[in-house]
């Protein structure tokens, strides 16, 4: 089996999703050697980090993660890009998984309850045929052994895309497109609200809002990567 599988491979052979190189049979998804270079924040270790000071006066959270740093035409952006328009949904839960092993051993996002992808419009999910956040979710589920939620935060209106938009335009185009349903089931629970990438952080600010009308909530954030200034 394993010969037939060596000899499969050499004929399509198995890529890693960040560089392009192949995959030796103990990889996956990912090489070992992108695995160790991607450039991880670390950020989950530290609550007052920089994401989260830019929710600061914005809007209430415990704290905010990425696990890595997303730079133009870098590697990370390659794996979120095969992601989102490549339809490798591999690769949002695979990261999920790993992200999940590292948030679970820390004492803000150890606490979690539930976790909450930032949702998009049925529309959008439909042309898509997923919800990214959705994907990275099921693995940070997974590692983590919390349930997921996508029935109680609903995108109600299809926003704009949010690319080349200044960060006030990018409030004001998702102020008011979230709503909640059957909030009563969130009472006092610790909430991790997930997302792909952080920008401006207005996205998950329009849902963190809506999510601290809440009695007794507690939101944390974690995305695969942050947008790096």
């Amino acid at each position: 089996m394993t010969l037939f599988q060596d000899f499969f491979s050499l004929i399509y052979p198995n890529n890693c999703l960040a560089c392009g190189n192949n995959l030796f049979r103990n990889e996956h998804i990912i090489c070992t050697s992108c695995l160790f270079h991607l450039p991880k924040t670390n950020y989950h270790l530290e609550n007052d980090n920089p994401i989260s000071q830019t929710f600061w006066g914005r809007t209430k959270i415990n704290t905010a993660t990425a696990f890595y740093f997303f730079t133009k035409a870098g590697k990370v952006q390659h794996l979120v890009h095969q992601l989102k328009y490549k339809g490798k949904k591999e690769v949002g839960i695979y990261i999920g998984e790993l992200y999940g092993k590292e948030l679970m051993n820390t004492q803000s996002f150890g606490k979690t309850d539930v976790i909450i992808p930032v949702p998009l419009h049925p529309k959008k999910e439909k042309k898509r045929g997923f919800n990214q956040s959705e994907v990275f979710a099921i693995g940070l589920s997974s590692s983590m052994n919390v349930p997921i939620d996508t029935s109680s935060l609903i995108r109600v209106f299809a926003s704009e895309t949010q690319t080349k938009k200044t960060r006030f335009k990018r409030w004001e185009n998702v102020k008011e497109i979230f709503s909640l349903q059957d909030a009563e089931k969130l009472k006092n629970k610790h909430i991790l609200l997930v997302d792909d990438v952080i920008t401006t952080g207005a996205t998950i600010e329009a849902c963190a809002n809506l999510l601290n009308t809440i009695e007794g909530v507690t939101i944390n954030i974690a995305s695969i990567a942050v947008a790096s200034h």
